[in-house]
Parts: structure tokens; C-alpha cells; sequence
């Protein structure tokens, strides 16, 4: 468990801000010393229960820890199996070997030499504490010729009609437990929904460990009926039920009269997500008291009849690291109908991450499904355009994207095909996207309100769109923040959360217009958003400069 104090957050906050002054001319050679927002100084007060800005320290890896728990190598696929490094032959079957032999004995590294390796199947990782590293994302390269509609089936919409959900699910490198990717393929294959959250379709039959108290957004602790069952490090399933009143939906929003007067009831693909279902570890047990290794993201109360699951058995400690996965160049498809030339993607994935790893002529880039606290670092999606350059939903929480680019396109797009960019959807929570260039796409939501996520320190060609259906709900829930926020277009869509996302904070945004799609909010009277820090040159000034990394420097053991 981690402390804050007020002195500490502030004081690191401003000597990380003292090191990353940029930029030139008289407004920046006076500003050696930063614009504090009072949003910043209210949070030091209050950080884990601001009514504004989450908490995100803890987002990420490890609780955001920089390093990666590499294993040792316990294969060279060259070497070892046969695998070509000239593109000559598919490494496919080697390579899945290799990982199935690593997961077996217990976990460890499985090496890619320098090389181009083609590859006629997808990439499975579905054992913990294995990871795939290459030699380099410019010095190891997979080469992948087919898609996930040839390789696994048609993936059709739950709701019917010619939709792909190849659109928003699956990978190429695909990291997901063995028993989850067999449910998952085997109910593709017979054309039935899988439900990609953490328990499945059967979510009601998973077992109960203990009832909890209630306890209030923020805390560390809570209180259970019985832990007799629960130990350190044990990952659980903190699951909330909404009532018929959908008080739990209003309490994701914010609550107040906005929420209240909001009709939920028809919106049938929002309410199919809850359960809510937040996966974390147990620092402690002492008596009837368990200490996460995070704050609760949300009240526990009664009425959402509160308690700690089982689940299916998470991935845990599995990365992929140091290699670029190119996709045959085909032309982006029509939108919604993706054949699944999907970068890399995690699903039921717990503390495991990417880095040093490129994408290229992908339909979607690197997923996030029913997947937290991992970690996705200097990451980049390129090549000949993506619907999802990234993805993040199904309830996936505390997530880290940082050091991320997102490039131009190389040829224009297609008629009849659609651009997004870094998505969360899907009452996804907590998740943070730092330090990114996107020189195409935007700030998407796809409905289903997700909320307390967190994008800071982000430069953007804002030229993308937003998705959702109607049925999903809303777009933003409470606690969405835009910290240090470059719009080099000057676009104002999904940039400037003032008017669309309650209890939110928009901090140092750069002047924008509204152009193009312009929303409406969701929720009727005052959304209680804050705006500071806005208009051109506010990023050279703004302190601290990237919201997680105050955050998360502050942060004392």
C-alpha cells in the first residue's frame, strides 16, 4: 500500500515539472517555475477521492513499476526448433512450440533472433510468467499472411447482421490464458457470443470467496464477512451488481441530478456489462481487514450486493517485447468488417505488458480486453491505416499506454472505411495513455461509459471519430481528465471534456474549435467539469506536465 502526503505529492510534482520545461520565447523563458492549476492543488488534498481526477498512480505493470520481471531464456526458436530467420518458411509451429514448452515447464523467455519469420498462424501465449522477445523491433520482424477470419472463423456481431468483432477483438500475438482462448475459438467456430469479460458467460456461476462491507471510493481496505479464503497475492474479483434503480450506473457517472433523470433502461448493450468486475491483488489480510494493492475505484454499498469472486485464472507475468509484427499489406476494410489483421492483443491478461514493439498495415493495433494493470510502452502503429490503433474495453482497468505513436497513414483511406484512435469503451476504468504522438485518430470513446481515465502529455492531428451504439449508454462517465493536451489541428471533438463528461477536468488544451462531429452531453443540468489552463501555450507551462508521472513520483513506499 502506498501513502500520500499533501507536501510530498506537490513538491515531487513540481521538482519532476522542473526538468521537463520546454519550449521558447518570452511565455516559456518565464515560466521556469510552472502554472500550477488549483485543480493540481486540490488534488494534493485529496488525491484518492477527488470528485474530478482519479487516481492513477497505481496504473499499470506492477503498480506502475518501470521495470519488467524478465525470465530467464529458456529457448532460441532458431535453435532450438528450426525456425527460419529468412522468411522461407512459416515459424509459426516453431514458435507456438517454443511458448508451449516455456508455459509447461514453468515459465521463461523464448528468443527471436534477428530475422524476418513468416508466419501462416497466430502467435499464442497462454501460459504465465512466458514472454517472447525478439532482438529489436528494428532487427526481428514477423511477417503474418494470414487473417483471424482465415484462422480462427468469422467472428459475427452479438447482435446479429454482417458486423466483424474482429473489429475490437483479437490478435495476431494473442496473450490469453489456454482455457479462455479455448472457450473463445470454440464459441467462434460454432457461431455463438463469447462474452469476453473476466467470468464469461457463465458469470453467476463463479465462486463467492466472501461477502464485503461497505466502504467508501478511495479506500485501501475493506472489510469482509470471511477471509478465510483469501491470502497475500492472491488476484480476486471485486464484483458490484447494479440494482433495478441502476444506482450503481448513477454512481459511475457521478450521481447528482444529471444521472438520475438519465433513462437507462433501454440501453440493453451498457447494462449487458455489469456485473462490474475489478480484478486486483491482496497486499494483506489481517483478521476480517484486506488491503488491496490499489484504492477502491468505486463506493461499495449494500445495495450492489458486494463481494469478493473467483475468476477464470488470469495471465499473469507474460510480455512481448523487442520485435515488429508486419501484416500482409491488404486495403483496410469497409468499417465493421475487419477480417482480424490485428496487431497484439490481452485478454484476461494481469501485470503483464509490451515494449519496444511496432505494428504495421494492421486492421486494429494492440487490444486491451478484460485486461489490467499491464503495461504497454513505446509502442507504435504504422503502415497503411487501422480501424483501433488501440483498443481498451470489456471492463478492462488500471491499464498503462505510454511512450506511444500512433503514424500517418502510408495511403489514403479508403472510402467507406473509419479512423478512431486510442479507445476505451465498455466501463473500462483507471486507464491511462502517456506521452503519445498521434499524427492521426483521436480521443475515443465508444460508449458504454467508461469512466476515471486519465490521457496526459498527448500531441494530436485530431481527424478521427468516435464510435458507439445507442444501446451502450454514454459516452464518459465521472473523473475523465485531459492533462497537457497538443491539438495540432485545433479540433475540439472528444479534446475539451467542459461539455461532455461529467465531474471531469480539461487542464492545458491548446485553443480548439469545434468542427466535424460535435457532440451533446449525455446527462442534462450542470455537469460539474472544470476547464483550466486553456488556449495556446499552456502546455510550456502547465506543472506538473504529465499527470501520471506526478502521480505516480509522489507516491512514497
Amino acid at each position: 500500500m502506498e501513502n500520500l502526503s499533501r507536501r510530498g505529492l506537490l513538491g515531487s510534482a513540481i521538482a519532476v515539472a522542473a526538468v521537463t520545461v520546454t519550449g521558447t520565447g518570452a511565455r516559456a523563458a518565464t515560466a521556469h517555475s510552472g502554472e500550477v492549476p488549483s485543480i493540481w492543488r486540490e488534488f494534493t488534498r485529496t488525491p484518492y477521492t477527488h470528485p474530478q481526477i482519479p487516481y492513477v498512480g497505481r496504473a499499470g505493470y506492477r503498480g506502475g513499476r518501470q521495470g519488467f520481471a524478465r525470465p530467464r531464456v529458456v529457448a532460441d526458436v532458431v535453435r532450438d526448433y528450426g525456425a527460419r530467420p529468412d522468411g522461407s518458411a512459416d515459424a509459426a509451429p516453431a514458435i507456438n512450440r517454443a511458448l508451449a514448452d516455456a508455459g509447461r515447464a514453468g515459465g521463461g523467455t523464448v528468443h527471436l533472433p534477428p530475422g524476418t519469420y513468416r508466419i501462416d498462424d497466430l502467435i499464442r501465449i497462454g501460459h504465465s510468467g512466458v514472454v517472447l522477445r525478439g532482438a529489436g523491433s528494428t532487427r526481428t520482424k514477423l511477417y503474418a499472411t494470414r487473417s483471424l477470419t482465415e484462422l480462427v472463423g468469422v467472428y459475427g456481431s452479438r447482435y446479429g447482421g454482417d458486423k466483424s468483432s474482429w473489429s475490437w477483438a483479437g490478435g495476431l500475438i494473442w496473450l490469453c490464458p489456454e482455457d479462455r482462448f479455448r472457450t473463445l475459438t470454440d464459441a467462434i467456430r460454432a457461431k455463438a457470443w463469447p462474452f469476453e469479460g473476466w467470468t464469461g458467460n457463465k458469470r453467476d456461476e463463479w465462486d463467492t470467496l466472501t461477502a464485503v462491507e461497505p466502504a467508501a471510493r478511495g479506500s485501501w481496505s475493506v472489510t469482509v464477512a470471511d477471509a478465510s479464503r483469501l491470502s497475500r497475492g492472491d488476484l480476486v474479483l471485486l464484483r458490484l451488481a447494479d440494482d433495478p434503480g441502476h444506482t450503481l450506473l448513477e454512481h459511475m457517472a457521478g450521481g447528482g441530478p444529471g444521472p438520475e433523470a438519465y433513462f437507462w433502461d433501454d440501453k440493453t448493450k451498457l447494462t449487458s456489462y455489469v456485473p462490474y468486475e475489478w480484478p486486483v491483488r491482496i497486499a494483506s489480510v489481517h483478521g476480517r481487514r484486506v488491503t488491496f494493492e490499489r484504492p477502491l475505484p468505486l463506493d461499495v454499498r449494500p445495495e450492489w450486493d458486494p463481494r469478493l469472486t473467483t475468476h477464470v485464472g488470469a495471465l499473469t507475468g507474460s510480455g512481448v517485447e523487442a520485435l515488429t509484427l508486419e501484416a500482409v499489406e491488404t486495403p483496410q476494410s469497409q468499417h465493421l468488417l475487419d477480417k482480424g489483421y490485428n496487431g497484439v492483443a490481452f485478454q484476461c491478461a494481469y501485470d503483464c505488458w509490451a515494449d519496444d514493439v511496432i505494428v504495421r498495415h494492421v486492421d486494429n493495433g494492440f487490444g486491451l480486453v478484460a485486461a489490467s494493470a499491464c503495461t504497454l510502452r513505446r509502442t507504435r502503429v504504422a503502415g497503411r491505416g487501422s480501424h483501433h490503433p488501440y483498443f481498451c474495453r470489456e471492463g478492462s482497468h488500471d491499464n498503462l499506454v505510454e511512450s506511444f505513436t500512433i503514424e500517418q497513414r502510408t495511403v489514403p483511406a479508403p472510402a467507406g472505411t473509419q479512423l478512431h484512435g486510442i479507445n476505451v469503451e465498455g466501463l473500462s476504468s483507471y486507464n491511462v495513455w502517456s506521452r503519445g504522438e498521434m499524427e492521426m485518430g483521436t480521443f475515443d470513446s465508444h460508449r458504454g461509459m467508461p469512466f476515471a481515465n486519465v490521457r496526459t502529455d498527448i500531441t494530436v492531428n485530431n481527424n478521427g471519430r468516435h464510435g458507439g451504439d445507442a444501446s451502450a449508454g454514454p459516452l464518459f462517465g465521472a473523473r475523465f481528465t485531459h492533462w497537457n493536451i497538443r491539438v495540432t489541428n485545433q479540433r475540439a471533438g472528444l479534446m475539451r471534456l467542459d461539455g461532455l463528461a461529467p465531474y471531469s477536468a480539461t487542464v492545458a488544451v491548446n485553443t480548439v474549435r469545434e468542427f466535424d462531429q460535435t457532440d451533446v452531453p449525455d446527462f442534462t443540468g450542470d455537469l460539474y467539469a472544470r476547464l483550466e489552463l486553456y488556449g495556446d501555450g499552456v502546455s510550456d507551462t502547465v506543472r506538473p506536465r504529465n499527470l501520471y508521472d506526478a502521480q505516480r513520483s509522489s507516491a512514497r513506499r
